[in-house]
């Protein structure tokens, strides 16, 4: 008795599109318990800041240090190297909006949304803000021709943090955006136009 070789071939495509089915439903729900069920390692923040008629947002992930060695030399297997770039956070690009033109530490920018991100060193970063302002994951570095200003700010020591924290304060000449992760702080002064 012999098998009729179009059954067979059927019977194998059945099974390749049902193996093929099943890893897309698996990988489906993979994506979406990953994205909208399950706790992230960096969680989404948004952090506001004013001074006078002045309102600045920013969105972020906040990553940990977990033990990490977080700023340092390539060599010494830091997370974040120096003179390489940084979103400033994990997974999205960082994302800042200002509701009136400012100077970014001193530099004119324009009201609006823009991607902010930096080059870190151990004596100073420089800060960036670019026009590529809508932009999901962040692991890719900007086009840097779209970027709007850069700025070198002085790194300041800090008390050990453990999450990567973006605050607002603000002194007698205006705004102040402070960067602060390990034993790291970085302050950018935005004043109003």
């Amino acid at each position: 008795m012999s098998i009729n070789p179009i059954t067979k071939s059927t019977k194998m495509k059945k099974k390749i599109f049902l193996a093929l089915g099943a890893v897309i439903i698996i990988f489906v729900g993979w994506t979406v318990y990953g994205l909208f069920i399950a706790e992230p390692a960096s969680p989404l923040a948004t952090v506001e800041g004013s001074y006078e008629d002045l309102t600045m947002t920013v969105e972020y992930s906040r990553p940990y240090k977990k033990g990490r060695v977080i700023f340092g030399e390539e060599s010494e297997g830091a997370l974040q190297p120096y003179g390489k770039y940084w979103r400033l956070g994990a997974n999205a690009a960082t994302k800042i909006t200002f509701s009136k033109n400012v100077n970014f530490a001193g530099k004119p920018v324009e009201a609006g949304a823009y991607r902010m991100y930096a080059v870190p060193g151990a004596n100073e970063w420089e800060v960036s803000l670019n026009s590529e302002a809508e932009v999901f994951f962040g692991v890719t570095e900007p086009d840097y021709d779209l970027d709007v200003v850069k700025v070198k700010v002085p790194v300041q020591s800090a008390p050990e943090t453990e999450q990567f924290t973006i605050t607002f304060d603000s002194d007698a000449s205006g705004a102040l955006m402070n960067f602060v992760w390990d034993k790291t702080k970085v302050t950018v002064p935005i004043t109003i136009q």
